[in-house]
């Protein structure tokens, strides 16, 4: 009797198949371009395009309030300071910190997370009635309803230490090592000492009236006059206080960590002055219908009247997100920075500028391969050439390191096929088999083991190397040199900081080395990949049919592959603690795409019947599983 229930089932099945097949048959839905996410230690490629209703610059990290009261998080998350708490709704204000951050509940609760060595998120009781929150470096500041502040966390210098009468406060702004709070008469309130040195930062000029702002920076500060008038006042080596000609029309202003302020004009333009480095006056164009601002250390956010949310300056952990537009991406590379390919041969840097970083050699296109080292890059030209830079070119050297030429190519400077970057050193396969290494060699890795021919592809990290035979073997020099039986069948390698990957021709993963947080124990069923890559201390599988598959260390989260991860991925990549994929974005969302890669398939169809199909084993009491 169970043959009728199968035989239906099959039927249904085919009839489905037809249905699905002849609609793909039809119609053609390509991918036309990828975008960028990131996890794990550093969080970057969320969509900021729209939705977005505040922002705030903490150090290494920022925070935007969405129209639907969630916060999204970027940046350093290595204190915690983007693990936002569930549940994350109902928010109306957000803060970011040095290593910490605060949100405003709409209830009136503030919600506190991140780094905590100075109390920095123990908030007195009663947590309610509060109207609006500043996180400095080591304490915060909220504002009550009936007007006066409560500040906790570090108060070395008395940053903490409210002047009486407490009342009568409308707005708040919490420095380093000191605090502004101006008055509803329009006076400022300064408190605390500012920092091991007094540069008058906490020195409010005469006359103190007429104020409808403040911001207080780690040493200057800033009051926007209700005239649209800013006045600056503090330490002005880099002329951060010097307000830029007509000082005028401002109507909202941010003091920087650093050396810089900014100013947001009624015409929504936004004005930056103080030291000029690392494109923080860059401000990206067109340079109108900002509605919000923000700055931190040496980088700037803005909001826009569309609800989109841009960042610019120093990017070192991905605070400013991936720089726009985050689409077209074929491939992805980091280390202590990021580099991404775009599909028009051109290449996207950031994170960290140190050491000539973002010094992409002109002109920028035709690449078709691009690697990342700790200081430097690699970059493979469409005619075979190899571009290299960071430190370790010409002149290029850091924090009193030898220069190793690890971004010297030696000559001739043609027919490469691939390459690879190191710690210090770097390695290129040429068109005739053999590798070309250059740069450190303390542990041997640049001397490719006899006979240097025959390989078809290389992997470096640190101080290692490894080259992958035309036969499927794999060879192993630098630091070690160990590979597992059998060696064979490979297709590709992947070399992480202790352990290395290699892709077998089956489909299946084999790992060795540095097994200390179980990086090197594939996941069962170890079948169906496509692609690795090997981080610090954990690893990254792709599957042929989308699903991203991580294992090993999950400090920072590097191993929670945020949803969707299934269908959509074209690129992945493992880096200290720091994952990123490419991943493809549709013209239009198809309905039946249940895994998100652009077109209805067997896959789809597999997912829908099931939900169409009667399963008698799981619902015996079906009528259509009952015995006639």
């Amino acid at each position: 009797m169970q043959f009728r229930n199968v035989f239906k089932k099959n039927l249904v099945l085919f009839s489905l198949v037809t249905v699905v097949f002849s609609f793909c048959t039809s119609q053609s839905v390509l991918a036309k371009s990828g975008k960028i996410i990131g996890w794990g230690g550093r969080l970057v490629g969320a969509d900021l395009t729209s939705g977005v209703v505040a922002v705030s610059a903490g150090n290494t990290h920022s925070l935007f309030l969405k129209a639907d009261g969630s916060i999204v998080a970027l940046g350093s998350k290595s204190y915690g300071q983007c693990d936002i708490p569930s549940p994350n709704t109902d928010f109306i204000a957000v803060s970011a910190g040095w290593r910490h951050s605060l949100g405003l509940k709409a209830d009136g609760s503030v919600v506190t997370w991140g780094y905590n060595e100075h109390g920095e998120c123990n908030l007195p009781n009663p947590n309610t009635g509060f109207v609006a929150i500043s996180a400095g470096c080591s304490h915060n500041l909220a504002l009550k309803e009936d007007g006066s502040i409560v500040a906790w966390g570090a108060s070395y210098w008395g940053q903490c230490d409210i002047p009486l009468p407490n009342e009568g406060f409308i707005a708040i702004s919490a420095s380093e090592e000191y605090s502004l709070a101006l008055k509803e008469d329009g006076s400022i309130v300064s408190w605390g000492n500012g920092w091991d040195e007094d540069y008058g930062q906490a020195n409010v000029p005469a006359p103190n009236t007429d104020f409808v702002a403040v911001s207080a920076g780690s040493y200057h500060s800033l009051g926007l006059k209700s005239d649209g008038s800013i006045v600056a006042w503090g330490y002005n080596s880099f002329g951060q206080c010097n307000v830029p000609p007509p000082n005028t029309d401002f109507v909202a202003v941010a003091a920087g960590s650093a050396y810089n302020s900014i100013g947001l004009k009624s015409d929504g333009s936004v004005v930056v002055w103080g030291r000029d480095e690392l494109g923080i006056s860059d401000v990206p164009s067109p340079n109108t219908d900002f509605v919000a601002i923000a700055m931190h250390f040496v980088y700037c956010l803005g909001l826009k009247s569309d609800g989109s949310a841009v960042g610019w300056g120093y990017n070192s952990n991905g605070q400013c997100n991936i720089p726009l537009p985050n689409a077209d991406f074929t491939a992805v590379a980091a280390s202590g920075h990021n580099l991404g390919l775009k599909s028009d041969g051109s290449i996207l840097v950031w994170g960290s500028a140190a050491f000539g970083r973002y010094d992409i050699p002109l002109p920028n296109s035709g690449f078709v391969t691009i690697s990342a080292g700790e200081y430097h890059s690699l970059g493979l030209r469409s005619d075979s050439s190899v571009a290299a830079w960071g430190a370790g070119e010409a002149g290029q050297s850091g924090w009193g390191w030898p220069r190793y030429d690890q971004c010297v190519v030696p000559l001739p400077n043609t027919d490469f096929v691939a390459v690879a970057a190191g710690g210090f050193h770097s390695l290129g396969l040429k068109q005739d088999g053999s590798i070309v290494s250059w740069g450190r060699n303390d542990t041997g890795q640049c001397n490719v083991p006899s006979p240097n021919s025959d390989f078809a592809a290389v992997a470096a990290e640190g101080g290692r190397s490894l080259g992958l035979k035309s036969d499927g073997s794999v060879v192993a020099w630098g630091s070690t040199s160990s590979v597992p039986s059998p060696n064979s069948d490979f297709v590709a390698i992947a070399a992480g900081s202790g352990h290395s990957l290699g892709l077998k021709s089956d489909s299946s993963i084999a790992a060795w080395g540095d097994n200390s947080y179980g990086q090197c124990n594939i996941p069962a069923p170890n079948t169906g990949f496509t692609a690795i890559a090997a981080g610090s201390g954990y690893s990254l599988g792709l599957k042929r049919d989308g699903f991203i598959v991580a294992w090993g260390r999950n400090d920072y989260g590097q191993c929670d592959v945020p949803p969707p991860d299934t269908g959509f991925v074209v690129a992945i990549e493992a880096s200290g603690s720091c994952s990123l994929a490419v991943i493809q974005v549709c013209d239009y969302t198809l309905g039946g795409d249940s895994n998100y890669d652009c077109r209805v398939d067997f896959y789809d169809f597999v997912k829908m019947a099931s939900n169409w199909l009667i399963d008698c084993k799981s619902d015996p009491n079906n009528p259509a599983c009952i015995p006639k």
